[in-house]
């Protein structure tokens, strides 16, 4: 989880806020500069410790039995929250971009609480990420009070929306059309709307027959392709193994049909008892299979 970098605007106390809106100012600080944990090949910080806010003031008048924690108005200038989370979210793209060439924007939707939540007051409240989610597409994350009478720990549903180049359907595209040059526009796609590889390269597409309907101005995505059939069953195919210092190829026939990136098994010569062996690899090209650990 990235620690809070050094900004020129700084996050004042708020000492009259409601919980939930709390949780919202928080969570719209913290998510711009999350985002880009997601990324492959992310900036350093995007390791670091949980970020920690600045501390919350609570009023004294609502203690933990006072039932929910409703602690005022904040008197934060407006202008001040957006500023930080342009700030922040500027940050987020800067490291997006590097990871990933061709990421114009990052916008992030934070979703509501549980209205039914009654939160003790909490002076400080600290977001971070739950084991195993990513922040792409529909997500959440964690918001604890680390400092309160009463610790507690919540989930806050967010959006995050990742813009950036790929080949978009120039019209509406039915099922079973094959791609051709002209059927592929340039546009602006939110990348982590969908968890499929969008289509870089219109090499990857054109010639590809389409598994499902594709919509004017929609990203084309890889698992919008059906695999391409690189053998059919009982072609005779190379099969290829390969590690640090050694290379190994071999000769067998398929026993089932070679769909791109799809497991297959191979028989392959004679055996122990002179019985033909059985070997599983990956269809990666014409008549190829690889065997991977």
């Amino acid at each position: 989880m990235p620690a809070m970098p050094n900004l020129p605007v700084p996050l004042p106390v708020a000492p009259r806020t409601e919980p939930a809106r709390l949780c919202r100012r928080v969570a719209q600080a913290a998510l711009a500069a999350l985002a880009c944990s997601v990324l492959p090949g992310g900036a350093a910080w995007a390791q670091a410790a949980p970020m920690v806010v600045q501390p919350l003031v609570v009023d004294g008048a609502n203690g933990p039995g006072s039932g929910s924690a409703r602690v005022g108005e904040s008197p934060l200038p407006p202008d001040l929250e957006s500023t930080l989370r342009v700030q922040l979210e500027q940050l987020a793209l800067s490291s997006s971009q590097q990871a990933l060439p061709g990421v114009s924007r990052v916008e992030i939707e934070v979703g509501q609480l549980d209205p039914r939540l009654r939160l003790a007051p909490c002076q400080r409240v600290e977001p971070y990420l739950p084991s195993g989610v990513r922040l792409w597409g529909r997500a959440r994350i964690g918001l604890r009070c680390v400092q309160g009478p009463t610790p507690w720990n919540v989930y806050l549903p967010i959006t995050v929306r990742i813009f950036g180049k790929a080949w978009v359907a120039g019209a509406t595209l039915a099922t079973g059309a094959t791609l051709g040059a002209g059927d592929l526009v340039a546009g602006e796609v939110d990348w982590a709307e969908d968890a499929s590889p969008l289509v870089t390269d219109p090499e990857q597409a054109i010639g590809r027959t389409l598994a499902r309907r594709v919509t004017s101005g929609q990203g084309v995505r890889l698992a919008d392709l059906k695999p391409r059939q690189w053998f059919a069953a009982g072609d005779t195919v190379k099969l290829v193994a390969a590690g640090p210092g050694f290379s190994i190829s071999a000769s067998g026939q398929a026993m089932g049909h070679g769909l791109e990136g799809q497991s297959v098994r191979v028989r392959v010569g004679d055996g122990d008892g002179g019985r033909p062996r059985v070997v599983s690899g990956v269809a990666t090209g014409d008549r190829l299979v690889e065997v991977r650990p």
